[in-house]
Order: structure tokens, then sequence, then C-alpha cells
């Protein structure tokens, strides 16, 4: 995933993104590149000093919307992950699963083409995951591409997307999309 949002460089090879080498970009290109992502990070990277809404609002506010829409779209994003309840409420009293809700949140609030999700549901009891997993394949389905780096063998399979394993830098599998398991998403 720091590949992917150059956090970090490869030592060798490439890594390409809409053609354009990642490696080779200039430091000032990069955020830009990030402002094209929605990222789910594994340990939030929350704004503790701001509110649930604050943080989603953020980055929409780096896109430089109007007021208005930044507070709708905001508020959409909360919604769709419950916790529109605690808007006003900073991370530092919001639970572990909560905080990771609003990372969420924040990820979906502009609704972008590319979604990367490093551990998303790591934090979040069963059935709050799922519906973590639901809204990013409502993105998938939206049209966005979807990368989720997860260590949960049962989510990989009841979700039945394309499948890669990585180890030491290889692609040790690389599986194709099947049917999702019964009962879930």
């Amino acid at each position: 995933m720091g590949l992917l949002t150059r956090e970090e460089k490869a030592s060798s090879g490439q890594v390409l993104l809409e053609g354009a080498d990642l490696g080779r970009l200039h430091a000032s290109q990069v955020p830009a590149l990030r402002r094209r992502m929605g990222i789910i990070f594994q340990d939030f990277r929350l704004l503790y000093d701001r509110s649930a809404f604050d943080n989603v609002a953020f980055a929409l506010r780096v896109l430089g919307l109007p007021e208005d829409e930044i507070r709708r779209e905001t508020l959409a994003a909360l919604e769709k992950v419950g916790l529109t309840s605690k808007a006003q409420v900073r991370p530092h009293k919001l639970s572990g699963g909560e905080q990771q809700r609003v990372a969420v949140a924040r990820a979906l609030a502009r609704d972008p083409d590319l979604i990367l999700a490093d551990e998303p549901t790591g934090n979040l009891d069963t059935e709050t995951s799922w519906d973590v997993f639901k809204l990013l394949l409502q993105a998938n389905g939206r049209g966005a591409t979807v990368v989720v780096a997860t260590h949960n063998e049962a989510v990989i399979q009841a979700l039945g997307k394309r499948v890669l394993r990585l180890r030491a830098g290889a692609v040790e599998r690389d599986e194709p999309a099947k049917a999702p398991a019964e009962g879930r998403p």
C-alpha cells in the first residue's frame, strides 16, 4: 500500500498507476496523486484535535469543494458508517471501531476511483466488518478499483474477488474472481 500511496519508493522494478511510474513522480506531485485516492489506513491517521465530522470534511476541503457540498457529503459519509450521532466527537473519545469507521467515511466521502484499504476491519466486530465490506463492494460496483490488504481468509473467500498474495515483494498467488460464498456480501 505504501508503494501505491508513494509513502515508499520501490527499491527495484516499477509501480505503475494509469501508466505513470510512481517512483518517478516528483515529490510535489504526490499530494495530487493522493487526493485522487480514498485511503483507509490500518492505524486510522485521524486528526485528534478535530471532530469526526472535521476529519471526514478535511478530505473534501483539500479538494476545494464549496462548504455546503462538504457538509452534505460529510454527513452522508458518516451516515453510511453509522456515526452521525458522533459527528462532533473527537477521536480520542471514540472506540477503536468508531475511529476505524471515521477513517472509512473519510476515504469514501469523495467517491474516489481508487480505494486502498489496509486491514479496514481490523478493529471492528463481525457485523460492522461486513457493513464496511458492503460499502467497499458498492464503491466497486460504481466503478471504483478497490484494493484491500487483509489477513482474514474468511473475508477473502466470502467476497469472491480476485486475490493476490504477495510474499517478499513477489506475487505468490493470483487467483481470479469466483462466486462469493453464500451468506455474506
